[in-house]
């Protein structure tokens, strides 16, 4: 009897210790890169998360299998999520039932080769998530990296990503915004039209406002008095002239703390008037803010880049019969960045494609400055004014012309700034002058059109998108990382340079060699089972006969 009660009493220990550990969920690290450890930011943002929030992941079906692992690491992903904040609920979707319904949501599903028995056919999936939270949805894309150059690639850069991708998407639904950002106009800035991109995506973190410095005409103290309530001044693309006045607000706004991204064109050019034309000339454009810079340690030169490495543009090529043949040409005042270094803002983005950029200089006045884009090492700067024509697309460059080497076309500038107006006649009394500011950033881009989202038919399309290509270049991630840099938001930036290595399978060896392994992977175990038995059976004769 006391063998049966101990049976039953162990029986019972181990049904509710299973029930206990099924409510425990611990996951160990083991690996060297670290990839299931998740950071402190994530860990401050899942802690406003204070009611039940519903993930629905559209990644249940029959998909290729290097696509599994994506399905797979997403729901250890938000296993690892669920187990620090137990508010949150997911659920695997197959999303075949309701395709249309998600197309119209603008969940555009992606294509993909499958490369199965040394055949290729395509795929389907749906690679998104959405998270609803209290009144708000959100959109996450689980594939990233599309400028990719293979699918494992974007299979990789889509793992790393996973965990700023839905610790984003957790920071938009969960947070208020709180810091404000000044788009300023009044000197010919980018019309909103082509600002409307990238500000809609900027506004689902900041607070948002236009800014006009017309009124320091009339009365600068209080305009300057309430520049300075905004954490960001952005200057898009400004063509006219700024008054000593404006240069003025703007000095001490930084010198007062306030953060900076200027976007300048230092040079007049413009692809319009060249479609038009069919050539154009380049001359440079008088902001009068040369000193103001300088005083910061930096100079915008009164140049072009070419680069062979460059985006295309769209020309007539001939016609057949009444219709008219388009082509796309390389045009080298277009060039295409690809950021090596490892900073944050530019870690883990899609190239960034440029538009008529000028270099700029970089001058000791113990501000640290760090790079963030710069052209090839065949590029060369072409001095303004010059006349731009379209036939150079029909030109061979030749590469030994191109050996300039690297020119700087953005720069993240971090320090105490002296101001400009520091020994200098003030154009106005203000008691909010300082003449230097305490721990600050800016960031200088010598291209205002970095910002601009083309136009289709009356259109604002998004930022980055090429209309007549299809491409989708990086700027947006770009300027978006940049301001979250400057803003330090949340430390969600830090989280794009995070770094994961997986191993893939070489599918192409694997097939060529494929019956050497099943050999290998079937027979041989057998042939060691059958030897074990053979060798078993021998002994045990030998001992019992």
């Amino acid at each position: 009897m006391k063998k049966y009660s101990k049976a039953v009493i162990l029986l019972a220990v181990l049904v509710l210790l299973n029930l206990g550990l099924n409510q425990f969920y611990k996951r160990f690290d083991l690996t060297q890169d670290q990839r299931y450890t998740l950071s402190e930011t994530t860990k401050s943002i899942l802690d406003n998360i204070e009611e039940t929030a519903i993930v629905k992941i559209y990644l249940q079906g029959d998909f290729p299998s290097e696509f599994k692992r994506l399905q797979t690491e997403t729901q250890q992903h938000l296993e690892e999520l669920k187990a620090l904040n137990n508010s949150i609920k997911f659920r695997f979707i197959d999303p075949l039932d309701q395709a249309e319904g998600l197309i119209e949501q603008g969940l555009q599903p992606s294509r993909l080769s499958v490369q199965e028995d040394g055949k290729v056919s395509e795929a389907v999936i749906f690679p998104w998530a959405t998270i609803e939270y209290k009144d708000k949805k959100e959109h996450v894309n689980l594939l990233a990296n599309q400028s990719a150059d293979s699918q494992e690639e974007q299979l990789q850069g889509s793992i790393q990503n996973l965990e700023y991708a839905f610790a984003d998407a957790f920071h938009k639904v969960s947070s208020d915004r709180k810091q404000s950002i000044a788009i300023l106009k009044g000197n010919g800035e980018l019309d909103d039209i082509f600002l409307a991109s990238f500000l809609r995506k900027l506004s689902q973190y900041y607070r948002l406002a236009p800014f006009t410095l017309d009124s320091v005409a009339t009365n600068p103290q209080e305009t300057l008095q309430k520049l300075t309530a905004y954490d960001l001044a952005i200057i898009a693309k400004p063509t006219e002239k700024f008054t000593e006045q404006e240069k003025f607000t703007l000095d001490q706004y930084i010198t007062n703390g306030g953060k900076s991204l200027w976007l300048i064109d230092n040079v007049v050019a413009e692809l319009d008037s060249l479609m038009q034309n069919g050539q154009s000339l380049a001359f440079n454009r008088d902001l009068d803010i040369t000193d103001l810079l300088f005083s910061y340690g930096v100079r915008l030169n009164y140049d072009l880049v070419k680069d062979m490495y460059s985006s295309t543009i769209r020309l007539a090529a001939g016609q057949v019969g009444s219709r008219t043949q388009f082509q796309d040409f390389l045009w080298q005042y277009h060039p295409v960045i690809t950021s090596k270094n490892e900073h944050p803002i530019t870690n883990n983005t899609d190239p960034v494609n440029l538009r008529f950029v000028n270099s700029i200089d970089t001058l000791k006045n113990g501000i640290k400055k760090s790079v963030l884009l710069q052209s090839s090492a065949l590029s060369k700067p072409i001095g303004s004014p010059s006349l731009i024509s379209l036939e150079e697309v029909s030109k061979k460059p030749i590469p030994q012309d191109y050996n300039n080497g690297n020119q700087i076309l953005g720069v993240l500038l971090e320090g105490d700034f002296t101001s400009a107006y520091a020994n200098r006649v003030k154009p106005f009394e203000t008691g909010q002058f300082k003449t230097q500011s305490e721990a600050n950033k800016m960031i200088i881009i010598a291209d205002g059109d970095i910002i601009a989202n083309q136009v289709h038919q009356g259109q604002p399309l998004e930022l980055g998108l090429d209309k007549w290509t299809n491409l989708r270049y990086g700027n947006a991630t770009f300027l978006l990382n940049a301001v979250n840099y400057l803003l330090d938001d949340s430390g969600l930036i830090n989280l794009r340079s995070k770094t994961i290595k997986l191993q893939f399978l070489d599918k192409q060896r694997a097939y060529s060699e494929r019956t050497k392994w099943q050999l290998i992977n079937v027979v041989l175990p057998l042939l060691v089972l059958a030897l074990f038995g053979l060798t078993f059976t021998f002994l045990r004769k030998r001992k019992y006969s």
